[in-house]
């Protein structure tokens, strides 16, 4: 269905995908101004985990209303798992050095969890079956699956969870005063090692809850997944405002709608085509992340200091 709807509901939702993994990057940003180019393989890592819970440790024919739960705990365990890990052995001893010296270990980081997953994971060399939640919905003009709605469900909750935390709690109040001044905030009594450590762990919680979306949407999982999708969940922080936890959801809507329209409407365009015999969906999406950073480089939302998580 090609109605202007049905596109932005797909775009919303896609969006609201990119927005879960885009939080990762911006809460490790805002507080230790690190971009954590390996957090798109901690989101493949994560289905891998959950598919591993489905495939080896659920009885055949389990539920799937009983499945998903099981399956979100066991990728998020192993997405945290990971994301913890890397920041203590891997950024953690870089934290002094100049800023290329993480940069390139995030990148190597993320080539060797790919070849881990190809190598040691029985039939990752290519797609996973995922089970899919496919029944299908009609609301007006506009057809979503159940899939869609637990996509969009885990979202808000994820993101009403993730404001109340920063705002409400002790923890949210600590990571506000490490991401405005970590010097301070450790002359002050705050332990901003563990502070850190919560932020990966938050991110690498939601990127999970992301990849099971992907899997029950998509119906498919692989281990080179991860590369695109956070690639474009950086594009969607950086539109949001990198560093601002609102910004990030924000800039994946903003993605998902525009390359939704643009896979809709412009790649119908006679010609467009034959320019390069697939979609320009991707090329429209960093388009616009190159407009957003000529013309408005702070990001739609800015990045706001106190909201910085």
């Amino acid at each position: 269905m090609n109605t202007l709807p049905q596109q932005l509901a797909n775009g919303l939702l896609l969006g609201s995908m990119y927005g879960l993994i885009a939080i990762g990057y911006t809460m490790v940003y805002g507080i230790v101004q690190l971009i954590n180019f390996a957090h798109g393989e901690i989101f493949m890592t994560g289905a891998f985990g959950a598919l591993t819970v489905y495939l080896y440790i659920l009885p055949d024919g389990t539920n799937l209303l009983v499945a998903v739960p099981l399956m979100l705990i066991g990728g998020a365990l192993v997405a945290v798992l990971i994301a913890v890990g890397a920041e203590r052995f891997a950024y953690r001893p870089l934290r002094g050095a100049p800023r290329l010296a993480p940069l390139i270990t995030a990148i190597g980081l993320s080539l060797a969890l790919q070849e881990v997953v190809r190598n040691f994971y029985p039939g990752a060399d290519r797609a996973r079956a995922f089970p899919g939640l496919d029944a299908t919905h009609d609301i007006g003009s506009v057809t979503i699956k159940d899939a869609d709605i637990f996509l969009i469900l885990a979202a808000i909750v994820c993101m009403s969870g993730l404001a109340w935390f920063v705002r409400k709690s002790r923890t949210g109040r600590a990571m506000q005063a490490t991401a405005q001044d970590p010097d301070t905030a450790q002359l002050m009594g705050i332990d901003t090692n563990r502070i850190i450590v919560v932020a990966f762990a938050i991110g690498g919680l939601f990127a999970a809850v992301a990849a099971v979306a992907y899997g029950l949407k998509y119906g498919n999982v692989d281990y080179r997944m991860g590369f695109l999708m956070g690639l474009k969940a950086f594009t969607a922080a950086v539109l949001g405002g990198i560093g601002n936890i609102y910004g990030a959801m924000l800039g994946g809507i903003v993605l998902g709608i525009a390359e939704t329209l643009a896979s809709a409407y412009i790649d119908e365009i006679p010609g467009m085509q034959q320019l390069g015999g697939q979609s320009w969906a991707n090329v429209w999406a960093f388009c616009l992340l190159i407009l957003v950073l000529l013309f408005r480089p702070q990001g739609l939302l800015g990045e706001r200091v106190a909201d910085r998580a």
